[in-house]
């Protein structure tokens, strides 16, 4: 049984650097960056929120989101994913605050390809890891493999689907639901399956799958780059 628990962290969203990243908070000078993230139609096929656009929403959204939220108790982190070599957003990743520790991110079009997502929640996971997170969780709507294959990297396991009237677009989606046991063992984080009385367990394991459609009378469009 989970209890509800937060990520209480040393500090929220501290900055974590690799070869070829800067993980950091966002910026009140990435107001362009948040329209050109948020507002891209192709990586909001898989957000719950509607498409930016123009700056005023960009910069709303932007205090929203990420600004106020640095402000609170270090329960969580939101990160910008920028190139070494610019500073310049092209993509973020998380890890929410509630119980589910759920993780997430997304990438411009453009930066897809490069391994840059994967390296970036490979040092938010390592750094959640040094400090003291029992666990991850993360889901994909399963029309978005590309964001399963992330978290096999990682070392992800698949636990189960589930099917979510989606919100605000208020369709119908399957999203599959995996694992991480970063310090001790935990059982699989059921709530979901409380929550969507519809799920399952599909086989063969989706991480065996090129790919898993279609599903009849299901509009599959979901979460994150995730």
């Amino acid at each position: 049984m989970f209890h509800e628990e937060q990520l209480i962290c040393k500090e929220n969203t501290p900055r974590i650097e690799t070869p070829r990243l800067i993980l950091r908070r966002f910026e009140e000078r990435d107001e362009q960056a948040i329209l050109r993230i948020f507002g891209n139609g192709t990586v909001n096929t898989f957000l719950p929120m509607f498409l930016l656009k123009n700056t005023e929403e960009a910069r709303e959204y932007l205090y929203k989101r990420y600004l106020s939220f640095y402000e609170e108790e270090a329960v969580g982190w939101r990160y910008a994913v920028c190139l070494r070599e610019d500073d310049v957003p092209f993509g973020y990743v998380g890890i929410g605050e509630g119980e589910s520790h759920d993780t997430g991110w997304g990438m411009l079009p453009d930066f897809w390809g490069h391994g840059y997502i994967t390296e970036a929640a490979r040092a938010m996971v390592d750094r959640a890891k040094t400090d003291g997170l029992p666990f991850l969780t993360a889901t994909h709507d399963r029309n978005n493999p590309r964001s399963g294959r992330v978290m096999q990297r990682l070392g992800m396991t698949y636990c189960y689907s589930y099917v979510e009237q989606w919100q605000p677009k208020d369709f119908p989606v399957v999203f599959r639901m995996y694992q991480l046991n970063l310090n001790g063992q935990h059982p699989v984080y059921g709530k979901y399956k409380e929550m969507y009385p519809e799920n399952f367990v599909e086989t063969p394991d989706p991480a065996e799958q090129v790919n898993a459609f279609p599903l009849d009378k299901i509009r599959l469009y979901g979460r994150m780059e995730r």
